[in-house]
C-alpha cells in the first residue's frame, strides 16, 4: 500500500487548488447569491482541461488518473459546491456515458467537445415517478425506419438548461421492464422537440442549473442510440456507480472548507481572554471533524484505486459516496456550532457549505439505496 501522492499528482493539486483559491473562491458567495451558471468560470475550466479530466488525450481529455481526478473534483468543490456538481455531472456522468458505451465515432463526434471544455454534458435519467426506481420511467423512444422518435419528460437533471449534449434514458419496449430501457445521444440547440420547462429553486447547489425537460415528438436518428437496445438500464448503473466516487470527492471538498474556516475562525476567535481553539470543546470538534475528513478522503481514493485496476468496487464507490456525503453534512454542521451565532448568518460561508452539502445525501443514489447496495455486497 502507498498513500502518498506522486509528484505529478500533487502538481495537480496544487494548480487546480490555485485556480480555485484565486478565481472560484471569490466568486462563490455570489455565485450562491445570484445562481445563474458561471460560464466564464467553466471556460475557464476547460481551458485548464478540467472538463476532461480523466478522458485520455485522444478525445480532448487530460489523461488524469482517477485519484487525480477525484483529488481536483474536490478542490473545485472545496471553493463552489454548485460548481462541483456542474463538473461531476458533465464528465462522471454525461461524459462518460460517451467514453465507456460510445462508438469511436460518436466519441470523436460528442466527447471531444465535451473533453475540451467546448460543450457542456447533461445527464437524464430521474423521472418525477422514477427517481430511485429506474424502471418505473415513463420516457419512451419509438423506432420508426431508421430514426427514434421520443416523448415524454425527466426531472432533476443537473446542467439540464444548458447542456449542448445529453445522455438520454427511454423505454424501447415499455413492457421488458429494465431491459426495455435504451440510451441515447440528444443535442438541445438540434433537435426539434426538446423543451426545458424550467429549473428549480434549490436550498444549495448554486449555480449549476437542475432543469425539468420535456420531449415531444423529439426524432433523432438510430446512430444516436448508444450500445444495443435494452442496455440503457446497465449502463445507468455502471455510470453512477462510478459517478459515487465523484460525489465523496464533493463530500471531501466541502468537509475540508468547512474544516478549514472553522479552523481558522477558532484561532481568531476570542472568548474569556483566548482563542476559542483553546477551549476543549472547540478543540475536541476540530479533531472529530478532521477525523472524519480523513477517513473519508481514504475511502474515496480506495474505491478510486479499485476502479483503476478494473476491479469491482460497486461496495466501495457506495461505501465512499454514504460516508462522505454524511460526514460533509456533520462537519459543516459543526463549522456553523463553532462559529456561533455568525455561523448561521450569511457573512460567513459555513452556512452555504451545509446547503451544499446536504444534496450528497440525496442526488446519485439516496443514502437509504446506498445502505441496500452496500448490505446487499456484504451478504453476497
Amino acid at each position: 500500500m502507498d498513500f502518498s501522492l506522486s509528484s505529478e499528482q500533487k502538481q495537480i493539486r496544487e494548480m487546480i487548488a490555485e485556480f480555485v483559491d484565486e478565481e472560484i473562491k471569490p466568486r462563490a458567495s455570489e455565485i450562491d447569491e445570484i445562481d445563474e451558471f458561471p460560464h466564464d468560470l467553466v471556460h475557464e475550466m476547460g481551458e485548464l482541461g478540467l472538463m476532461g479530466m480523466p478522458f485520455p488525450e485522444e478525445y480532448g481529455g487530460a489523461g488524469l488518473d482517477y485519484h487525480s481526478y477525484a483529488i481536483g473534483l474536490s478542490e473545485i468543490s472545496r471553493g463552489s459546491g454548485g460548481l462541483g456538481t456542474v463538473v461531476a455531472a458533465h464528465i462522471s456522468l454525461a461524459g462518460n456515458m460517451l467514453y465507456e458505451f460510445g462508438t469511436e465515432e460518436q466519441k470523436g463526434t460528442y466527447l471531444t467537445p465535451l473533453a475540451e471544455g467546448k460543450d457542456v454534458g447533461a445527464f437524464a435519467l430521474s423521472e418525477a415517478g422514477a427517481g430511485s426506481d429506474v424502471p418505473a420511467m415513463e420516457t419512451t423512444a419509438r423506432k420508426e425506419a431508421d430514426d427514434y422518435v421520443i416523448n415524454g419528460g425527466k426531472l432533476w437533471i443537473s446542467n439540464g438548461s444548458v447542456a449542448e449534449t445529453v445522455t438520454l434514458f427511454a423505454k424501447t419496449d415499455p413492457e421488458a421492464g429494465n431491459k426495455g430501457i435504451s440510451s441515447f445521444i440528444v443535442r438541445p440547440e438540434e433537435d426539434e422537440g426538446f423543451f426545458v420547462e424550467g429549473t428549480e429553486k434549490k436550498l444549495g447547489d448554486k449555480g449549476c442549473p437542475t432543469a425539468e425537460l420535456r420531449f415531444s415528438d423529439l426524432r433523432i436518428p438510430e446512430s444516436r442510440r448508444l450500445g444495443e437496445e435494452g442496455e440503457g438500464f446497465v449502463h445507468a448503473l455502471k455510470t453512477l456507480n462510478g459517478g459515487r466516487i465523484t460525489i465523496a470527492a464533493r463530500g471531501v471538498g466541502l468537509a475540508q472548507a468547512a474544516l478549514d474556516d472553522a479552523r481558522e475562525y477558532a484561532n481568531e476567535r476570542e472568548q474569556f481572554n483566548q482563542p476559542i481553539g483553546e477551549f476543549q470543546t472547540i478543540k475536541h470538534k476540530l479533531a472529530d471533524m478532521d477525523t472524519k475528513l480523513s477517513a473519508a478522503r481514504l475511502l474515496m481514493h480506495q474505491a478510486a484505486d479499485l476502479k483503476i485496476r478494473e476491479e469491482d468496487f460497486i461496495k466501495e464507490a457506495a461505501q465512499a459516496k454514504l460516508y462522505a456525503s454524511e460526514v460533509s453534512r456533520e462537519v459543516a454542521n459543526e463549522a456553523i456550532q463553532i462559529h456561533g451565532g455568525y455561523g448561521y448568518t450569511r457573512d460567513f460561508d459555513v452556512e452555504r457549505y451545509y446547503r451544499d452539502a446536504k444534496l450528497n445525501e440525496i442526488y446519485e443514489g439516496t443514502s437509504e439505496i446506498l445502505r441496500n447496495t452496500i448490505g446487499d455486497q456484504v451478504l453476497d
